[in-house]
């Protein structure tokens, strides 16, 4: 490669900078913070950069993508020159860094465009205020138990009715985790409403929700997580990237396959898990497939396994531009 290149150890605060001359010379090192960066860049004429991906190269990411530098990142599992370095510190790893990225052997890591950022946010947002919610039901049900006190079954806990009634109870931690939830449940109604926009206009969603199972919600989370739908050559390549491909092991000939390998985005394993699980109140190849599986190895097995079927359908729609179309009954959703 015949530019000059850098290799950033980016940290909250801070930054190691080494730059390579298009011969791989070391033309220097340093060590500053890191809004400095770009105007250290500048003399050298570096025209290529490579960082590893953790949340603190965000800004610096963007900054530098503002202004016209060739932003390249790591992956931190791929990345072996560094990963298994023995002896690591900021000045060895922005120099490994740097010369990956000089011959042409870095292991990249997907940076969404701001756009897919921005939703990604959003739907990552909702999911952990809907978990922070749930933490706080688990807790007044447990506190129910405790007391032994029997929720009403003619409506549900969580109901106005229900809210109502445990607020009658006159239990201090019941009243305390419901004045809890109450902003949870109002940045969660907020929220849903914007996404609800979001989503009305959006033609990936409108062609992800022809699938039975997948919701407005999960089709923008699945949208989110996966970006651009080209840049996944084969359906094994978005398995894997969702965490839903099973681990390999060959030797001599023999291969095995274990458990799948959950790296990846945990987002979009969860999403196709819980559009699965909708999925198979529906006729279709993926819930025969279920229930095939399931005689034989069991519901768990069989739902993972549903689940990445159903991401190679969400890609057949998204990249095929077409709606669902189920073979068993030969119409489209």
């Amino acid at each position: 490669m015949n530019v000059v290149v850098s290799g950033l150890d980016v940290h909250k605060d801070y930054t190691y900078a080494t730059i390579l001359g298009p011969d791989g010379e070391k033309l220097v090192q340093r060590k500053m913070p890191n809004e400095e960066v770009p105007d250290f860049l500048k003399p050298y004429g570096v025209e290529r950069v490579a960082m590893e991906a953790t949340t603190s190269i965000a800004p610096l990411y963007r900054k530098l993508t503002e202004e016209g530098y060739d932003v390249l990142v790591s992956h931190p599992k791929k990345t072996r020159y560094i990963a298994e370095a023995r002896i690591k510190t900021d000045k060895v790893d922005s120099m490994a860094l740097a010369e990956l990225l000089r011959l042409n052997s870095l292991p990249l890591s997907y940076m969404p465009p701001p756009d897919i950022a921005a939703l990604r946010e959003k739907v990552r947002r909702r999911s952990f205020l809907v978990g922070q919610q749930t933490k706080l039901k688990i807790k007044i049900r447990s506190t129910l138990t405790y007391e032994g006190v029997k929720p009403p079954v003619e409506y549900g806990l969580f109901t106005r009715k229900g809210r109502e009634w445990l607020t009658g109870l006159g239990l201090g931690p019941v009243d305390s985790y419901l004045r809890m939830m109450e902003p949870l449940r109002t940045e969660i109604r907020l929220l849903s409403l914007e996404m609800r926009h979001i989503a009305a206009g959006d033609e990936d969603v409108r062609l992800l929700t022809s699938i039975p199972g997948v919701g407005y919600y999960i089709a923008l989370l699945v949208k989110a997580e996966i970006g651009d739908i080209n840049r996944f050559h084969s359906g094994d390549q978005l398995a894997s990237y969702a965490g839903l491909a099973p681990s390999t092991h060959s030797s001599g000939g023999i291969t095995h396959h274990g458990r799948i390998t959950k790296e990846g985005s945990r987002w979009l394993r969860w999403a196709m898990v819980e559009a699965a699980m909708v999925h198979f109140r529906f006729d279709s190849p993926v819930t025969r497939a279920y229930h095939r599986i399931a005689e034989r190895r069991g519901k768990g097995k069989a739902k993972v396994a549903a689940a990445r079927m159903l991401l190679l359908v969400c890609r057949s729609v998204l990249k095929n531009r077409r709606p669902y179309y189920n073979p068993v009954h030969g119409q489209a959703y």
